[in-house]
């Protein structure tokens, strides 16, 4: 396990101070009591490794400031140091931060609260003792059995000297859901095909068994992605198989609505028809997608509540084949029944001779004349016993070149390039996800069974002055619930986490109103900025209310939006229409909800949008068949595609993964019908 995981990762040299740790662990001790240096250490390690230089310089300057007596009496915290306060007035401190009126310390109280809070209850433990939170909430983690059926992928071995190149007809920069359908139609056809992923490859039987682990290994800036203000969490995956490896399942098609105006309005033809309903049917069938075996509880109250408002709801189709309902989804699955890649596109693609190189990080494609001609990549190699990797140089040469690694990340590729259209980056959706969440009358457990096994498809198609959105069950394990919830002081944070057993969260997958940027930061790494519009305001207050409302007629005592602060209602109004009044205020509040950045808790799975394709170059970098544009004209440049979410026209409102491969097998048709040498 890298740093950001580790029992006890030590601050580098030079670099976090003493005092400042000092300060870092007073507050992990304000806002979960306990454990506080080792938190403090594992999150300057995790901030070391994944997070920004610039904006962890900004973050050391904070906590540097926080010990300055004149700077606290200015903010009114009295002329003392943040770690001489009682832990009743670093309380007042940070609450007051959360609720500041200046961005900049709303932004910094969110970074520090998400982390401290997600590793004080993703910390499995050390030296043989569980987390106590565990057993105080009643966690009780289900290891699922390992698989019988192990995937067919087996990384190249690059030596640990000497020049490293490899040739191939087909590039492909990625290996998540888009990656792994073109990889399997074009090795089908006969191409030379080689994978590129920047993540590891970790077999089933290796997965994580613990949250923290996962989050490590597993997702993308080893969980710490988010918008560069923070007001967003971002969970993607980044490792062989992508997102497909840590998933939910939910699968989804667009909704008709979009379709149509992608075609209509993007000149995707035949998306919308007999074509586009083709390629749906074709990932259905290889995914081998079912309704879901089971019906948790968390899920029962969705359907029940749906049932009294007289609402469509039904069980979730997912891509698993005899599921263990063991509830360790996001950890990658052990027991090989997930559909993901390394079972599904990926595994086709490995058995019809496709060649994949793990932790191969794509820096540019190399281009000569308006032809592609390769990449170059930057390549971990030669970890043995222990020693660290070397970073290498990797050239790969190849006429044709599919980029594939996600909406974060193939535009920063085309942007190295030096190959950005001025939409490349642009355009960025990330279907903003509100959460609200009930608190019922017996135990919920939202950890255990199936993460998703029922959603609502009520509200899809938007109404006057929003957009659309599909309503679902939401499962978290104990860092994420940390994280997602609501803190309003270490007591009630401490006493909501031991109580967070009977809560059944929903989420809304929103089509996006607004948008975002991805762009470069001075230090070479991926910056995301993103803001909502009205629609997307309007679209997110009233998901908020339906799910509010969904919640109360499934039966739960109190019920909760989340946000700084949340908003909370229960059911101890007295009298006669006393508690069916105070939820008719409770829906006005939520209907003036605040969404500003870093106040209304948002959060997204679902990244889109960068490299749009469709038919206007002046709107989209790819033409309707993939192909990335040399500029606002029609020409092209030769061998090149996108193939992955980047390229959606719009947001869809729904989960995005069966679209990403439906449009991954247009693109593959448009690679396969051009030659690597034309």
């Amino acid at each position: 396990m890298t740093a950001a995981g580790s029992s006890s990762p030590a601050p580098s040299p030079g670099k976090w101070s003493v005092e400042e740790l000092a300060t870092l662990a007073a507050i992990a001790e304000t806002f979960v009591r306990g454990a506080a240096t080792r938190r403090a250490n594992m999150a300057s390690a995790a901030l070391d490794l994944a997070a920004d230089r610039e904006q962890v310089a900004q973050l050391r300057l904070v906590l540097r400031l926080l010990e300055r007596p004149i700077v606290n009496m200015a903010l009114g915290a009295g002329p003392r140091r943040f770690r001489d306060l009682s832990p009743a007035a670093r309380e007042r401190y940070l609450l007051t931060w959360s609720t500041s009126r200046f961005a900049q310390r709303r932004s910094a109280y969110q970074a520090l609260r998400k982390l401290l809070c997600f590793l004080a209850y993703a910390d499995p433990g050390e030296g043989g003792v569980t987390n106590p939170h565990w057993a105080r909430m009643g966690y009780r983690p289900d290891v699922a059995p390992l698989t019988s059926r192990p995937t067919p992928i087996r990384p190249l071995g690059l030596p640990a000297n000497g020049e490293l190149s490899l040739e191939a007809d087909v590039v492909v920069v990625g290996s998540g859901a888009g990656a792994g359908v073109v990889a399997r139609e074009l090795s089908g056809a006969g191409r030379s095909v080689l994978v590129l992923e920047a993540g590891a490859f970790v077999p089933e039987p290796e997965m994580p068994t613990d949250e923290l682990a996962a989050f490590d290994q597993l997702y993308l800036d080893h969980g710490l992605a988010s918008t560069w203000d923070g007001s967003v969490s971002i969970l993607a995956g980044a490792g062989v198989g992508g997102g497909t490896t840590i998933n939910w399942m939910t699968c989804l098609a667009a909704p008709p609505a979009v379709r149509r105006e992608w075609a209509q309005e993007h000149g995707l033809a035949g998306f919308d028809g007999a074509e586009g309903d083709a390629d749906y049917a074709a990932i259905k069938g290889e995914l081998g997608v079912t309704a879901a075996p089971a019906m948790p509880a968390k899920d029962a109250a969705l359907i029940a509540g749906a049932r009294v408002l007289g609402i469509e709801a039904a069980l979730t189709e997912r891509n698993a084949a005899g599921c263990t309902s063991c509830g360790s989804c996001p950890f990658g699955c052990r027991a090989g029944t997930k559909r993901s890649g390394l079972q599904a596109h990926l595994a086709d693609a490995t058995l019809r001779g496709a060649r994949l190189v793990a932790g191969a990080r794509v820096d540019r494609v190399l281009v000569e004349g308006r032809r592609t001609v390769g990449v170059e990549a930057t390549v971990s190699v030669g970890a043995v016993d222990g020693a660290p990797a070397a970073s290498r140089r990797l050239t790969v040469r190849a006429r044709q070149v599919v980029l594939a690694a996600g909406a974060l990340r193939s535009p920063a590729i085309l942007i190295r390039s030096g190959l950005s259209h001025p939409a490349t980056g642009r355009n960025l959706r990330l279907q903003p996800v509100p959460l609200v969440a009930g608190r019922f009358g017996e135990p919920i457990e939202m950890w255990s069974g199936v993460m998703q096994a029922a959603r609502s498809t009520e509200y899809v198609d938007g109404g006057p002055g929003r957009n659309g959105y599909v309503i679902e069950s939401a499962p978290g394990h104990p860092g994420l619930i940390a994280l997602a919830f609501s803190w309003e002081g270490a007591d009630a944070h401490a006493y909501l986490m031991d109580q967070i057993g009977s809560f059944a969260p929903l989420i809304a997958i929103t089509r996006d109103g607004g948008e975002g940027r991805v762009s470069l930061a001075r230090s070479g790494s991926v910056r995301v900025d993103y803001r909502l519009d009205p629609s997307g305001v309007a679209t997110l207050r009233h998901a908020i209310g339906q799910m509010a409302r969904m919640s109360r007629a499934a039966g739960a005592r109190e019920i909760v939006a989340m946000g700084t602060p949340p908003a909370w209602h229960g059911r101890q109004a007295s009298g006669p229409g006393g508690e069916e009044r105070a939820f008719g205020v409770y829906l006005d509040r939520l209907g003036s909800f605040d969404f500003s950045p870093n106040r209304g808790a948002v959060f997204s799975a679902h990244q889109m949008g960068t490299v749009r394709l469709g038919a206007d170059p002046r709107l989209h970098p790819c033409d309707p068949g993939g192909r990335v544009r040399s500029g606002t004209s029609e020409a092209v440049i030769g061998g090149l595609y996108v193939a992955d979410a980047s390229l959606f026209p719009t947001a869809i409102g729904a989960n995005p993964m069966l679209t990403v491969m439906a449009l991954a097998r247009r693109v593959a048709r448009t690679v396969a019908a051009e030659s690597p040498g034309s």
